[in-house]
């Protein structure tokens, strides 16, 4: 086994964040880029590979021959049909060892995991890489949450530690102590988009995101990005809020100056009420 990097991409901007900061560290990086998931076009600028999202034997071979030793798996998946999957032998053994209507989001990451591991390779956190993505905790933006957001984000990671527990998602919408809307499998964006419709008259309402109770720290930690903040902003919301060190921020000079040009609040919570 090599020492090299291996991303295993999903879309957005983070891949390609954390596979410069490794190529600044003077590591060798290799990049796995998932047909019609990952973000097409910066993977040119690094040794990479075009590989199914099921074949999960090749994906493991083109880690191996690229001496990969440690491996971060970061951007959002779209979850594909079984019939759009088509797995390999080996994607079909671990839908046959655990099912495919029982590998929800969390669950088919941690096996996926579970794989590399077997194969001899360490799964690392995109935090780990870079050291700044983690949301700190504290207000971050000019407006600051009163007490009736500070009320709606107590709901809303109530709410997530909820669903989460279930495997469902990682962010809901409160208004005035109502929830407008949960993130399924259609992601936070979409979820912003059709809260648009949801708003009710008076302040307006709040995102909270944050990784699911029994979330490995490693994997799939929600990303809060300067599109977030656009998406929120459209939608009538009046601020973010997401657990400190339990949610990413991709850009965070870029996603600051975004809530404070539009007025929202953008707070890192220690407890389940700032």
């Amino acid at each position: 086994m090599g020492s090299n990097l291996g991303i295993l991409a999903g879309d957005g901007p983070l891949p390609r964040q954390v596979a410069e900061a490794a190529r600044r560290d003077g590591r060798e990086v290799f990049v796995i880029a998932f047909e019609g998931q990952t973000a097409p076009g910066w993977v040119e600028g690094f040794p990479h590979e075009w590989i199914r999202l099921g074949a999960i034997g090749r994906t493991l071979d083109a880690l191996k021959a690229a001496a990969v030793a440690d491996v971060c798996m970061i951007g959002p998946i779209r979850r594909p049909s079984l019939g759009e999957l088509r797995p390999d032998w080996r994607g079909a053994k671990l839908i046959a060892r655990n099912g495919f209507v029982g590998l929800g989001d969390d669950a088919l990451l941690k096996a996926v995991a579970g794989i590399l591991g077997e194969a001899g390779m360490r799964i690392v956190g995109a935090h780990e890489i870079l050291g700044d993505l983690l949301m700190p905790s504290g207000v971050l933006t000019r407006t600051r949450p009163d007490e009736d957001a500070r009320n709606d984000i107590g709901k809303g990671l109530a709410a997530v530690d909820v669903l989460g527990g279930l495997d469902i998602g990682q962010a809901v919408v409160v208004q005035e102590g109502i929830v407008l809307a949960v993130e399924a499998a259609e992601g936070t964006d979409a979820m912003l988009s059709r809260c648009r419709d949801l708003h009710r008259e008076g302040k307006g309402g709040v995102l909270v995101k944050t990784a699911k109770p029994q979330q490995d720290r490693r994997l799939d930690l929600p990303t809060i990005g300067v599109a977030t903040v656009e998406n929120a902003a459209r939608a009538g919301l009046r601020g973010i809020a997401a657990r400190a060190g339990n949610a990413l921020i991709s850009d965070m000079a870029g996603t600051v100056a975004a809530a404070d040009r539009h007025g929202l609040f953008l707070v890192g919570v220690e407890e389940d009420r700032p």
